[in-house]
C-alpha cells in the first residue's frame, strides 16, 4: 500500500469498517455469561446490539444449546435467515473455521472435513462473505495468552488449553482452489484471512492464475502461534506488501486488540473486535462486551477525525457482489502489476 504525505488525514480515507466477531468460540459460555450468547435469541440480539453500537461486518459462529459450537449447517441457515430480518444491512461473514471448537475437555481441536467445509457455498440464505484460511499452518492460539488473560475462565483447565495449543490450520492448495471455486459460483465473497506475507504472496498467484478473480478483502491475523505476532514491524511489513486497491483489516487477540485497531484506524485500515478476539478492558482488571468494544472503536475514530461506514457504505467498500472477468482485469483493478506476456 501507499501511504502520501496526507495520508493520514481523514478526508482521504475510506470511512472506517468495523467487523465485531460477538460469539467467541473458544469459550464457554460460563466464561463471560453477559456477552457470550447461547440460545438463538441472543445471537440476534448480540448482532443488533453491535450494529447499533457501530459495526458493519458481523463475523458469525453459533452455539448449540449445550453451549459448543456448532458443527451443523442447518444452525447458520437458522442465524442467517434471523440476522437479514434482524440487521439487513450488516455484512454477514461466516467463520470458515466453523468447527475448530472441540467437542468437550480433551477432544482435538479441529476443523471438519474438506468436503464438509465446502458445504458453506451453499448455505442459504446465503452470507455475503465466508473467511478462507492460505496454506495448512499451525494456530496455536495459547502461545500469547498470558495467565491473567485466561483467568477465571475454561482455558484455565490445561487439558482444553492444550487441544489448542496443538491447533492446526487445513488449508492445503487443492482444497483452497476448490473452496474458491465454490464460493465464487454461489456469489459468496471469500475473505481473506493471513497470518504473514508468504500466505499473502500465495494468494497473489492464486489472482495471477485466474483462480480468483474479484475484489481482494483481506484481515491480517496477528495472534501468533504459528501466525505473525502483533509487532508493528511485522504489521507495516505486511501492510507494504498489500496492493493499493485491497481492503484490509488488522485483527490481534487480548488487550493487543484496542493498540492495533487504533494504528489501523490511523492509517487508514480497517478494524476487528469482540469477544472472539478479546475479553478484557484496556486494564485487564475487568471485561469489556464485544457492543462495548464497538463503541471504543467508534470514539478513537472520532478523535482522529475518521467517520465510521454505514452498512450500505461498507459494502461499497467491500465491493460486495462484484466479480471480474479474468487475471488481468483482476490484477488492474488491485492495482497488481501485470501478467507478463511472451
Amino acid at each position: 500500500m501507499y501511504f502520501a504525505d496526507d495520508a493520514f488525514f481523514p478526508e482521504n480515507q475510506e470511512k472506517l469498517v468495523i467487523t465485531v466477531a460477538p460469539y467467541g468460540p473458544e469459550w464457554a459460555v460460563e466464561d463471560f455469561p453477559e456477552d457470550l450468547p447461547l440460545t438463538m435469541d441472543e445471537h440476534v440480539q448480540k448482532a443488533v446490539d453491535c450494529y447499533e453500537a457501530g459495526a458493519t461486518v458481523l463475523h458469525i459462529h453459533v452455539r448449540e444449546e449445550d453451549g459448543k459450537g456448532s458443527k451443523r449447517l442447518s444452525k447458520f441457515n437458522e442465524l442467517l435467515g434471523r440476522l437479514r430480518e434482524a440487521v439487513p444491512d450488516m455484512i454477514l461473514q461466516v467463520g470458515g473455521s466453523i468447527s475448530f471448537a472441540p467437542e468437550g475437555d480433551g477432544a482435538d481441536a479441529k476443523w471438519l472435513p474438506d468436503n464438509v467445509r465446502h458445504m458453506l457455498a451453499e448455505l442459504d440464505p446465503k452470507p455475503d462473505q465466508v473467511t478462507i484460511a492460505i496454506n495448512t499452518s499451525q494456530m496455536n492460539i495459547m502461545e500469547l495468552m498470558t495467565s491473567d488473560d485466561i483467568r477465571g475462565t475454561s482455558l484455565e483447565n490445561a487439558e482444553l488449553a492444550d487441544t489448542y495449543r496443538e491447533m492446526t490450520v487445513p488449508a492445503g492448495p487443492e482444497w483452497v482452489e476448490e473452496h474458491l471455486r465454490r464460493l465464487q459460483a454461489a456469489g459468496i465473497q471469500p475473505h481473506f484471512q493471513l497470518s504473514s506475507i508468504p500466505q499473502l504472496e500465495t494468494v497473489e498467484r492464486l489472482i495471477r492464475r485466474g483462480v480468483y478473480t474479484g475484489p481482494l478483502n483481506l484481515t491480517w491475523v496477528g495472534i501468533g502461534g504459528g501466525f505473525d505476532g502483533p509487532n508493528p514491524y511485522n504489521i507495516m511489513n505486511f501492510v507494504q506488501r498489500v496492493p493499493d486497491g485491497a481492503c484490509l483489516t488488522l485483527e490481534t487477540l487480548m488487550r493487543s486488540v484496542l493498540p492495533v485497531n487504533t494504528m489501523a484506524i490511523a492509517m487508514g485500515l480497517h478494524t476487528r473486535c469482540g469477544n472472539e478476539d478479546n475479553l478484557w478492558a484496556p486494564s485487564g482488571e475487568e471485561k469489556i462486551t464485544s457492543a462495548e468494544q464497538v463503541r471504543q472503536l467508534v470514539r478513537v475514530a472520532k478523535e482522529l477525525g475518521r467517520e465510521v461506514a454505514t452498512g450500505k457504505e461498507a459494502r461499497d467498500i467491500y465491493k460486495i457482489g462484484t466479480t471480474y472477468a479474468n487475471a488481468d482485469e483482476t490484477l488492474a483493478q488491485l492495482g497488481y502489476a501485470p501478467n507478463r506476456h511472451p
